[in-house]
């Protein structure tokens, strides 16, 4: 079973650039067809998806979100990350990374970041 744990800074200023890295156990992120995403919930809001990479190294990004994230992986420690750019008080939201292999998915616990001066 893949499972997915996410890891960053809590608080980020506004205008930085927020950096999340998720690490996957129970599976390695070049199998064929898995694809490997974002997500995040902001406050009293729906599920966003933030956009995916695959396990060939394909890039998946949101129209609303292309100009400010950036996804990419580290195979050797079987790791992605999300870099949001120019971060803002809309930003705040619990942040997850997914995975999904066909029908079957997963989903990390969370982590929830905060943007304060």
């Amino acid at each position: 079973q893949v499972q997915l744990q996410e890891s960053g800074p809590g608080l980020v200023k506004p205008s930085q650039t927020l950096s999340l890295t998720c690490t996957v156990s129970g599976g390695s992120i070049t199998t064929n067809y898995y694809y490997w995403s974002w997500i995040r919930q902001a406050p009293g809001k729906g599920l966003e998806w933030m956009g995916a990479i695959a396990y060939s190294g394909s890039l998946y990004d949101s129209p609303s979100l292309k100009s400010r994230t950036s996804i990419s992986r580290d195979t050797a420690k079987n790791q992605f990350t999300l870099q949001l750019s120019s971060v803002t008080p809309e930003d705040p939201a619990v942040y997850y990374c997914a995975s999904r292999h066909y029908a079957q998915g997963y989903l990390g616990k969370g982590t929830l970041v905060t943007v304060s001066s």
